[in-house]
């Protein structure tokens, strides 16, 4: 097995409108003892301008995994994942959606589309911070995420 996520720090980047879930999901994360920087969108057309570094994200770092709501404004997650998938410098970033959908059709349109993981939102609070921690002992204590060197990266 490969060195874990957990020696070093997680940028991660949280895709989601409802201002509630994101407060939520920083809560659950700042029960962390790694260091993981959130950096948090409110719609899917900032998430792209700051995956692509356009201003004002030119000086970004590239997030070491997504997690991605899919009922965005402005672009939903449904082109914010196409796009990921889709572009030869960004595929490697794993994208996790995490939405309200349980249906079928949503799930399976996701994983098409090259989604690492798809989860759906309880609307129990407890339920949702032991899913959040569930997320981060999965993604940064078991998996090793990819690093980009800097040819990769664009540096």
């Amino acid at each position: 097995m490969g060195e874990p996520s957990q020696n070093r720090p997680i940028e991660l980047l949280l895709v989601e409108d409802n201002a509630a879930d994101v407060a939520l999901t920083e809560e659950a994360f700042e029960e962390s003892s790694r260091s993981v920087t959130i950096v948090h969108m409110d719609n899917g057309a900032d998430a792209l301008s700051y995956l692509q570094k356009e201003a004002p994200h030119t000086d970004r770092k590239r997030p070491d995994i997504i997690l991605l709501d899919l009922n965005l404004p402005r672009l939903d997650g449904w082109g914010v994942l196409d796009f990921v998938k889709s572009n030869p410098e960004l595929r490697t970033i794993p994208v996790v959606v995490l939405t309200t959908s349980i249906a079928p059709t949503d799930i399976a349109r996701a994983y098409s589309l090259h989604a690492n993981a798809y989860m759906a939102k309880p609307f129990d609070l407890q339920q949702f911070f032991d899913l959040i921690h569930n997320f981060e002992s999965f993604w940064f204590d078991t998996v090793t995420l990819p690093t980009m060197s800097e040819s990769e990266s664009g540096a």
